[in-house]
């Protein structure tokens, strides 16, 4: 273990650590019942201006490739800054918790030309796998980035990167017309209120990033 991971683990943090992972992983499991109810519940499509506008394109590649691509980036780059780490697992819980419940209570149709993952992509099999194509309400691929900007907001470069990956989903989400416009512009507003609520709840552990 580096003297950096010894120095920084004590016995507290390793036991926040365990909580951490412990909710991140009821979270998911959360997700993937939520996710499975709302794709059988019986719905309908509803008109929406922004995507009557835009037109329709294959960003099959950004949403599914590059999903997974910055989740394990994320994963690196908290390995790599430890005092981010206990804090950013127990906000992606309580982040994924809330859009499970969002998913559950809001069922939408697909919207007409949707293209989403077929099957016939490299990493579809996993994204479909972990239930992360369903639900719209609000945007994850849009949320999770802006979270992990927000986190890192005193890094300018790690705020910047997370803030263009955050547009460039959004984007790729409305033009593939996987999202509704509403999705994507909740995302932000609802994201800030789940980052305020966590450092309401994990102060120390937020506290540890300014250390």
């Amino acid at each position: 273990m580096p003297a950096a991971y010894r120095t920084f683990f004590t016995k507290d943090h390793i036991r926040s650590l365990l909580v951490a992972l412990v909710l991140l992983g009821l979270a998911v499991v959360f997700q993937f019942y939520a996710s499975a109810y709302s794709s059988r519940v019986p719905s309908n499509s509803v008109p929406d201006l922004i995507l009557n506008i835009l037109p329709i394109v294959n960003t099959n590649f950004l949403i599914v490739e590059g999903a997974l691509f910055a989740i394990a980036g994320t994963i690196i780059l908290l390995l790599f800054k430890p005092k981010y780490l206990i804090f950013s697992l127990k906000a992606a819980a309580i982040f994924i918790a809330t859009r499970a419940v969002f998913v559950s209570v809001t069922h939408l149709g697909i919207y007409p030309g949707q293209i989403g993952p077929d099957g016939t992509g490299l990493f579809d099999g996993i994204y479909t796998g972990l239930g992360l194509e369903a639900g719209f309400f609000f945007s994850g691929h849009t949320g999770l980035t802006f979270l992990m900007a927000l986190i890192f907001w005193e890094e300018r470069f790690w705020r910047y990167i997370y803030l263009v990956l955050c547009v460039t989903f959004a984007i790729g989400v409305l033009l593939a017309h996987v999202h509704y416009s509403i999705d994507v512009l909740a995302a932000p507003y609802i994201t800030y209120s789940i980052f305020s609520i966590s450092k309401y709840f994990f102060k120390e552990d937020y506290a540890l990033i300014s250390s």
